[in-house]
Parts: C-alpha cells; structure tokens; sequence
C-alpha cells in the first residue's frame, strides 16, 4: 500500500475503532453466516483475518479453528480488536499489525485468509491477493466479502463519490469479473460465489466515520441532486428532511489455492 494510502486509512480508521467493534453490520449478518459456513466446511486449522478491523470475522472462526491470527494496518483499531476478542475469552487470537500488500508471514502458513469488508481500502488488490495466495497452503482457502461495484457506470461513479466523501480512503469497489480476474492472475482458483443486499443506516452509517454536520449535509444535498435512476440502483430513502438508508450489494466468493 502506498505511503498516502496507508495514512489515510489509519487516519480514518484510527479514531473510528471503538465504532466499529461495537457496529451491528460488523458484528454478525448473512455475509458472516455464510463465510463461516464455508470455513467450517474447510476444516479451518490455522486462519488469517486479513485487514481484520473490530476483530468480528476473527471471533467467529476463533470458534472453530485451533489458531487466529487477527491482522490490520491501523494499530488503535487492531487494540480494540484485542480488547474485544480478549473480552469474549477468545484465548486462540494473535494480533498483528502490518499492510495487506506484505504479509510477514511465511509461504504456506494457514489453511484459510478471511478478508471481509476491507479490500475497497486496498491501493493494490492485485498485490493484496498474491500475498494471500502465497501464505495459504496448497488447497487452502481465501474467504472474501466486499462491496460489489455495479456494472453501471454511471451509477458507479455516483456511488463511487459517495463512499469517497464518507471515507476519503475508499478506493473503489469490484465488479465481479474484476474479483475473478485478480484472482485468477494470482494463482486462485473461484469455487464459489454469491451476491447478497446488505441495508446502510445513513446516520449509523455516516456517523461511524465522524463526519462534520458540514460534510455530511453536502453529502446529502450531493445525494439529492443525483440522477433518480443512481439513487433506484441503490434504493435510497430519502425524506424531505434526511436521507434515511440506502442498500449496497455485497460479493462472497471462496477461492482456493491449488
């Protein structure tokens, strides 16, 4: 990750930890559900979260893996993970901090990498994911949940400035074929894939980032202005006075390594 990317993201990040350890979107759902379906039928030894952030993946496979090693680049949000996980008696989790484009872990080191929630923030995906391929074992298993870009690019774009000016280190969402390519480029090969609607509170959403009354009504009047047909690909509510939410799809997709 680069210099200024890497700022960024612990810019924001940094301050928004307690956040994000205590946000319900984070800490269970249908994405979660199904990653750890897949983990389970893996038979998860040795687990690696990558860009773990409130620790909430890295709980749910502490359950049923013998080691976790929970990773993030942002040091007060890897110290909340820690104090949560320590909190629920999750004994079989190692922290570790570090950037998602170099891993410090040897070749072949864990059965499964989770990434969930995280690789819109990555200024190489293409790096990101060749690391992981090169600590997984040979069968291993990246599980991986993210936002899924739209094929519409008009509609991209508008949702793209959104997630900007909420989180100035959004890099971008993946479409589909995009997630398969750079996983395929790494070595990985797609077992499984699925799409799920995941519904953003706007004011739990946009408060979990801290932002001003300022920015946040030029978000909104930016989200006012927006063709109907940007806001219907995303089915945003608004009222007279607010913007109420707002449905994002997110990617699930098992990718093993051969």
């Amino acid at each position: 990750m680069s210099d200024a990317q890497a700022r960024r993201v612990q810019q924001q990040f940094g301050g928004s930890a307690a956040a994000y350890v205590t946000s319900p979107l984070h800490a269970a759902g249908e994405d979660l559900d199904r990653l750890l379906a897949w983990g389970v039928a893996r038979r998860s030894d040795r687990v690696l979260d990558v860009a773990t952030g409130g620790g909430h993946t890295a709980l749910a496979f502490a359950s049923i893996a013998r080691r976790v090693v929970a990773y993030d680049l942002t040091e007060p949000m890897l110290q909340a993970a820690r104090g949560h996980l320590q909190a629920r008696g999750a004994a079989n989790v190692g922290f570790v901090a570090g950037d998602a484009g170099a891993l410090p872990f040897r070749d072949g080191s864990f059965d499964v990498v989770t990434c969930r929630t995280a690789a819109h923030h990555f200024a190489d995906v293409g790096a990101a994911v060749r690391e992981i391929y090169r600590v997984l074992r040979p069968g291993g298993s990246l599980l991986l949940q993210d936002i899924l870009g739209h094929d519409d690019s008009e509609a991209s774009a508008f949702l793209l400035e959104v997630e900007k000016r909420r989180d100035p280190s959004h890099v971008r969402s993946y479409r589909t074929v995009e997630w398969k390519a750079f996983l395929r480029a790494a070595g990985l090969t797609v077992m499984e894939d699925f799409v799920i609607w995941k519904a953003r509170e706007w004011d739990e959403w946009t408060g979990r980032m801290r932002m001003s009354a300022e920015a946040r009504r030029e978000l909104e009047t930016f989200v006012r202005r927006a063709p109907e047909r940007c806001r219907a690909a995303f089915d945003f509510t608004l009222t007279r006075d607010t913007v109420v939410s707002f449905t994002d799809r997110q990617i699930l997709l098992r990718a093993d390594r051969d």
